[in-house]
């Protein structure tokens, strides 16, 4: 005879939302074939936020989505909040779901006295009562030991590539690094390609600047041939821009731009707008309001993506395979 109750229950997935980008978390939400958990979700006069869930989450599997966009203080702010009522309202596990991670730039320290701001972000997560953690495409792999707890290290370059090689797969294409650090993930773009040439581009930066950099020389073969100038963001666009100058500079045919995170700040639309390249291709991560949408801005959806990557968190699946060729 033994003690105690057995009770077999039932995992239960619920996804969250904070106002960043609800467009988006709405679209995991209809991809994973449920609703998003309504949310009372307000300002009080002085800016400081109230989050309050109106269904029980009782021992769910809770998935907090929210992308740090501009204000991006404000949201980060409310996506702790979001966990810390979760853990305190019983949920049995907690996925943070950042699109894009804040402050993935400041992942260590160039001079003295600076902060790693990447580590404080894993730290803040952690201490607010998170379980695990979910990005897409982080600045660095680094990150990912900064969280003390899994890590689910998304990669939008199924879809980048997958739309680059059905439009400009029958052309003669080279991918471009716009700088020697992100060679390794302009190879991946290389094998999902099909072995397709590699260059990039050589650039100094000056650290006391953000920002600020400049282009220098083309490093490969780039005269006659579609270059595919990937990164993991677009800010201000300088860098992207000035890559793009140098390619055509060096004899190429076009150039395309493929980046996952359009962040998009003044006054990156107006130089992608006037750019060389004749086309931009984007994903979802962030918010692409409509004073950032301009004539040759792709954006493809990173939803299914992040659905299937929770769907088989929930299940206790594999993500890794997700990536798999």
């Amino acid at each position: 005879m033994s003690t105690g109750m057995k009770r077999t229950t039932e995992k239960n997935l619920m996804v969250f939302s904070g106002r960043a980008h609800h467009e988006l978390a709405q679209a995991v939400a209809d991809d994973l074939g449920t609703q998003l958990v309504p949310t009372e979700l307000r300002d009080f006069a002085n800016t400081e936020m109230y989050v309050r869930f109106e269904e029980s989450v009782r021992g769910c599997d809770a998935f907090v989505i929210q992308s740090h966009t501009a204000p991006i203080n404000k949201w980060i702010m409310e996506h702790l909040i979001m966990v810390d009522a979760l853990k305190r309202a019983s949920a049995k596990r907690i996925t943070v779901v950042t699109p894009f991670y804040g402050y993935a730039r400041q992942d260590k320290k160039s001079r003295g006295r600076e902060p790693i701001s990447a580590r404080l972000m894993a730290d803040m997560f952690k201490t607010a009562g998170a379980d695990r953690l979910m990005a897409v495409d982080l600045h660095t792999d680094q990150i990912q030991g900064f969280f003390d707890g899994p890590v689910d290290h998304l990669q939008a370059l199924p879809i980048l590539t997958g739309y680059v090689n059905d439009k400009y797969g029958s052309e003669d294409l080279t991918v471009v690094s716009p700088d020697a650090g992100r060679i390794k993930v302009a190879e991946q773009w290389s094998r999902r390609l099909g072995g397709t040439p590699l260059a990039f581009i050589h650039k100094t930066r000056d650290v006391t600047r953000a920002n600020a950099s400049v282009a220098n020389r083309v490093i490969g073969a780039v005269e006659g041939r579609t270059c595919i100038l990937v990164d993991d963001m677009i800010d201000s666009g300088g860098t992207i821009c000035h890559a793009a100058d140098a390619l055509m500079k060096d004899g190429a045919a076009s150039v395309v731009i493929a980046a996952t995170h359009a962040i998009f700040s003044d006054p990156a639309v107006q130089r992608l707008r006037d750019s060389v390249a004749r086309e931009v291709v984007v994903t979802d991560t962030l918010p692409i309001t409509p004073e950032k949408q301009f004539d040759k801005l792709t954006a493809l959806s990173i939803a299914p993506l992040l659905s299937k990557a929770i769907r088989e968190v929930f299940e206790d699946g594999s993500v890794t395979s997700m990536f798999t060729p």
